[in-house]
């Protein structure tokens, strides 16, 4: 299929359309952004926070109701960071932008081991600054760039990790309970997202923090589910839906279902 054509340009069409709803629809199901807010969308310069600003600001244009847009970018001050990229790319969308800077990368360097996994200290440096920005410049959502692959993979981490079961959720409170936290991306598979970005050409800068570790849990994860869908295309979408349809009472956690209280009726045969 040659880029530019008439067929090129209406999957293109159809792909976007696709996207908008998706996203569309989680907004709604979960109630993300009303009347008012104010969104801080947390762009990292990967393909999935580029996807979620395009698609905030397409259906800003057609919304039921007025909110804020700003991007945040946090420069954490890797090495070779191309600081002109994201600047560049927002001024010519007339976007709302800032750029912070936090030299977590340093931090990072110093406190983990080399060869040890650094994406968690990296999340909570990163998370931990992007918050301060949003409670000092009154922003009362923040919108992250998740998507529906990473909700699967992280309620494997969890249950394999953890012990735990566990996902990412579409919509959380901050634990100081000033910031609500969405991820409008949650129900779009990742390989849509790529295709998406691989389509509209974005600047995308990648990570050489943690981007260059090898033999992630998250990574082994994503192997893991990959080869299933191979085998059984659809088994991921199965898995995300179960998240969606949590029968407590066929768990096993009696803090979350009071199984003492369970008795069978007087007078009553099975």
């Amino acid at each position: 299929m040659v880029a530019g054509s008439p067929t090129a340009s209406g999957n293109a069409r159809r792909l976007a359309a696709r996207l908008r709803g998706l996203v569309g629809k989680a907004i709604a199901d979960y109630s993300m952004i009303e009347e008012g807010d104010r969104v801080m969308v947390c762009l990292s310069g990967g393909k999935d926070s580029y996807t979620l600003l395009d698609m905030l600001l397409s259906l800003q244009r057609s919304a039921p109701v007025n909110f804020e847009l700003r991007a945040v970018n946090l420069d954490q001050k890797q090495p070779g960071f191309p600081a002109e990229v994201l600047p560049g790319y927002l001024q010519s969308l007339g976007v709302s932008f800032e750029v912070i800077e936090q030299d977590t990368y340093s931090v990072v360097r110093r406190v983990i081991p080399e060869g040890k996994t650094q994406c968690g200290l990296c999340s909570r440096l990163r998370r931990g600054a992007l918050y301060r920005y949003a409670r000092e410049n009154g922003f009362n959502k923040l919108a992250l760039g998740h998507h529906r692959d990473d909700l699967v993979e992280t309620l494997f981490l969890n249950l394999f990790h953890g012990g735990r079961l566990k996902a990412m959720p579409p919509k959380l409170l901050s634990d100081d309970g000033r910031s609500v936290v969405i991820r409008p991306l949650c129900y779009v598979p990742e390989r849509e997202i790529a295709r998406y970005a691989r389509q509209r050409q974005f600047p995308i800068i990648p990570c050489t923090l943690c981007g260059s570790q090898p033999n992630l849990q998250r990574e082994a994860v994503a192997a893991m589910l990959a080869e299933w869908e191979r085998q059984h295309p659809g088994r991921v979408d199965s898995i995300f839906t179960a998240l969606t349809q949590v029968e407590v009472s066929h768990l096993a956690d009696p803090t979350r279902f009071d199984f003492a209280a369970l008795r069978a009726r007087a007078g009553e045969q099975a």
